[in-house]
């Protein structure tokens, strides 16, 4: 098994966090430190020695693709935010979040539907 948790306990080997670049020696066994949350490998000095300029080679490699990707995300943003920006300016639902009617809308008192009424009357 190549990872662990904090707390986890371990046979004698070299323990990695990538997260913090910390590492841990266990001469004989013991508990590694650190939250669950923490994840440790189990790799020897040589190990990631090896592994350094691989995965700074397929980070190179992919460098030209993570650009073009970013770029296609920013254009996509910029016209579909105009987009949607101009449909939503031009769209109404007559939604209005701020207007909460729990209770029911206010009721008319009786004052307001005699001045309703002798209004309708004079038309």
């Amino acid at each position: 098994m190549l990872k662990y948790n904090g707390g986890d306990k371990v046979r004698k080997g070299t323990y990695w966090n990538f997260a913090t670049g910390e590492r841990i020696d266990v001469t004989h066994e013991g508990v590694l430190p650190g939250e669950r949350k923490a994840i440790y490998f189990r790799l020897p000095a040589t190990g990631i020695l090896v592994l350094g300029p691989i995965l700074g080679l397929i980070y190179a490699a992919f460098l030209p693709f993570i650009g073009i990707a970013m770029v296609a995300r920013l254009i996509g943003e910029k016209v579909l935010g105009g987009l949607f920006g101009l449909a939503g300016r031009t769209v109404s639902f007559g939604w209005r979040p701020s207007e909460a009617y729990l209770a029911g809308k206010k009721k008319k008192g009786k004052a307001e539907k005699k001045e309703e009424a002798g209004e309708e009357k004079h038309k």
